[in-house]
Formats: structure tokens, C-alpha cells, sequence
């Protein structure tokens, strides 16, 4: 029987979500080594990936449950976490239909980035990105310059083969408290390291280094401008709606 899991961790313990042959510092390496200490040795398949650094309060997997733990999930998700701490939380673990896919069923993803306009303590550098000096209304309308169906090709990390780069950003949001910014980015998909160069591209707009035209230039493929990415510090994926 297949169950699907939400799953939040602290990226900065990882060399990201992907398991690599060149370390097991991975969250889905270290997923699977607590499922087959529990008996579980069917593939953890998540939503997506995530950067080295980045975190997650939403992340979502699915694998598939072995006859003795069928009965009981609630002390599959007890047994989980103990295995995991402290860097991975399992939150919530539900019965699925037995073709339930983790990344191919997901309709939409939304990220978060936490800025702090104010210098960041020690205990909160791995988790806010500093950012001095935010202007919530230029950066709100440098973000929605990107909503809508666009070709993405030249905003993302290359390295990876992602089939097409069109991708469908439904919605941004800025919100402040306090130092705080909050930055949400909404999509049907996120292309490697997405969401990073369009925090940085937004930030550079805000500041006056790049202008709206040149984003337009490069979201129409006509000349890239800007290939910068903000630091991994305060992203987190936040989300997978179904």
C-alpha cells in the first residue's frame, strides 16, 4: 500500500534533497536509510528537488509500505522521526491510491523566502537571507513581472536536462513583519535553481542594478542579463498542493 508523507527538514545540514554517489549528507539518503531500518525498502520518491542549503516545511514523498506496517502509520511517523532527528521532521503520513506519484501528481508548488532587512543572529544565518535596505513595493512589482507562462530558458541552473523550460508562475507575494520580508513565488514547477535567480534578479531590479526591460529581454530569450542566484539561506519549499 502506497503512503504519501509531508516532510520538513534543515537544508543546511544537506548537500541537498537528491541522494549522490559523492556523500550521503542528502535528505532522501538519509530518508532512506531510516526506512530500511524500519523494514521499508520500496524507492522515496519526492515532489522535487531542492539546492544545497535550501529547506523544507512542505516537502512531500511517497513510497510504498511493506505488510507489517500497514496497520499502524501513526507509529510509522513516531518510529520515522525518531530515526530522523534532528535535521527531518515528518509531519504527516496518509493512505494513497496505489498510483499516486509524489512529483507528477503535483498541480502546483509555492516557495518562501525569509529576508531580514536587520543583520541576522547567529542562530537564525542558516535559515533568513540579509537583505538591507527592502522595498517591499519595488520588489512586489519586479516579482510580477515574472507571473504568468513564460519560456524560462535563461532562468535556471544548467547542468540537468529538464525536458521544457515553460513554466506557469501563478501568483507572487511580498509580506512584511517587522525586519522580516516574505517573498512567495507560486508555479505549476520549479526549474533547478529557479527560484533563486528570480529572487536575484527581482532584488537587483529593486536596487536600481537591472532594469525591467532587460528582464523582459531575458524572459523572451532575446540576451540573458543576469545569470546571478541568491544565496540558499531562508528559501524554503513550503508547499505541494494536489
Amino acid at each position: 500500500m502506497r503512503v504519501k508523507a509531508v516532510v520538513a527538514y534543515d537544508g543546511s545540514a544537506f548537500y541537498g534533497f537528491q541522494s549522490q554517489t559523492t556523500t550521503p549528507k542528502t535528505v532522501s539518503g538519509a530518508l532512506a536509510r531510516a526506512a530500511a531500518k524500519l523494514g521499508i525498502h520500496s524507492p522515496l520518491v519526492g515532489s522535487g528537488r531542492t539546492d544545497r542549503g535550501v529547506h523544507a516545511t512542505g516537502q512531500v514523498i511517497h513510497f510504498d509500505l511493506p505488510p507489517h506496517w500497514r496497520k499502524d502509520p501513526a507509529k510509522l511517523r513516531v518510529m520515522f522521526n525518531r530515526l530522523l532527528k534532528p535535521h527531518i521532521h515528518i509531519k504527516h503520513i496518509a493512505w494513497v491510491h496505489d498510483g499516486f506519484h509524489a512529483r507528477f501528481d503535483a498541480k502546483r508548488r509555492i516557495y518562501r523566502y525569509v529576508l531580514k532587512r536587520t543583520e541576522p543572529t547567529p542562530f537564525e544565518m542558516p535559515y533568513a537571507l540579509h537583505v538591507p535596505d527592502i522595498d517591499p513595493e519595488k520588489l512586489t512589482e519586479a516579482l510580477r513581472r515574472f507571473e504568468g507562462t513564460h519560456d524560462f530558458a535563461l532562468f535556471h541552473k544548467k547542468g540537468s536536462d529538464p525536458g521544457s523550460t515553460v513554466r506557469t508562475i501563478f501568483r507572487t507575494r511580498v509580506e512584511t513583519f517587522g525586519s522580516y520580508t516574505l517573498l512567495y513565488l507560486e508555479a505549476d514547477g520549479f526549474l533547478r535553481s529557479q527560484v533563486r535567480m528570480i529572487t536575484a534578479a527581482a532584488l537587483q531590479v529593486m536596487r536600481g542594478e537591472l532594469t525591467s526591460e532587460r528582464i523582459e529581454e531575458q524572459l523572451e530569450g532575446k540576451k540573458q542579463h543576469t545569470t546571478l542566484l541568491a544565496e540558499p539561506q531562508g528559501l524554503y519549499l513550503a508547499r505541494v498542493i494536489y
